[in-house]
């Protein structure tokens, strides 16, 4: 227990030291956040994750060859235009930041497959993202996005979009142009109604739109690529309906019963739960 105890107050003390480090610019206080990296690593991965940087360190730009590099949960705003120089890099996580605007030099890493921005401040995002044509799962959970950026629309190979925990409304029509897109994540948003453009879009294998304020869904049952569709936690009034083996999670799903319609719950009200009267001809004659 002794040890746990150290070893917990022996991690917190790093995290400290490492805060206040960190707004020290000499080369050495940068050794110490970043540890022993000075040679591309043999699977060519950088994690420099949860390192309290407020400044992306430039050595790591002569890693020609690096194909993941992880900024996650730092402090991070900006980034050097050396990054251009990481021409072959795949993966790039850049959540858990303070970045109020996306920097302009990621859009310049044609490579790029997978996009890590959750967790920061963006509310728009540059229309060089566009360049980004290989782009397949973008992540903008978290951030300040009052409407979801008509760029996004421009990402022609967009497997996967996750956008919830953010202010959208509604979602750009241009939306429908994606058609490598399966799955979009929209949970914790403002929807009022659920998103019209969706109802286009037939590849779509995964929609979730969990703690929105829909009060009605559409029928979804003409999707024909439909697997999953979260609607949990929202004031709606109906589940919406899928075809067969569609799975979903929320109210009156396939775990409880639907409602029935009105007229049907009025005809059972009217008999009180008996038996419907029946009609004259059918009724027992007198002797």
């Amino acid at each position: 227990m002794v040890a746990v105890i150290l070893n917990a107050d022996s991690f917190s003390m790093g995290n400290t030291l490492r805060a206040i480090i960190a707004f020290i610019p000499s080369d050495d206080c940068q050794k110490y956040l970043l540890g022993d990296l000075e040679e591309m690593p043999i699977d060519r991965m950088v994690d420099l994750s949860s390192r309290q940087l407020r400044r992306f360190p430039l050595h790591v730009c002569s890693f020609r060859e690096l194909v993941k590099l992880y900024l996650s949960d730092n402090n991070l705003h900006q980034l050097p235009p050396e990054l251009e120089q990481l021409q072959n890099l795949q993966i790039l996580a850049l959540d858990f930041n303070n970045f109020k605007a996306l920097p302009l030099v990621v859009c310049t890493l044609k490579q790029l497959c997978i996009l890590y921005l959750g967790n920061n401040k963006l509310c728009d995002l540059p229309q060089e993202l566009s360049l980004l044509q290989n782009l397949k799962t973008l992540w903008l959970e978290s951030n300040c996005l009052s409407h979801l950026p008509e760029v996004v629309c421009e990402l022609s190979l967009l497997k996967t979009l996750h956008a919830g925990s953010n202010a959208l409304h509604t979602l750009p029509a241009g939306l429908r142009c994606l058609q490598e897109l399966r799955s979009i994540w929209l949970s914790g948003n403002l929807l009022a109604d659920f998103p019209p453009v969706l109802l286009h879009m037939p590849f779509l294998e995964v929609i979730d739109v969990d703690r929105n304020a829909i009060r009605s869904f559409p029928s979804l049952a003409h999707l024909p690529g439909l697997k999953l569709v979260i609607y949990d936690h929202n004031p709606c009034r109906n589940a919406p309906k899928v075809a067969k083996g569609v799975r979903r999670v929320g109210r009156w799903a396939e775990e409880t019963p639907e409602p029935r319609k009105r007229s049907e719950l009025g005809r059972e009200e009217e008999t009180d739960g008996k038996e419907p009267p029946l009609p004259p001809d059918k009724q027992p004659q007198p002797c």
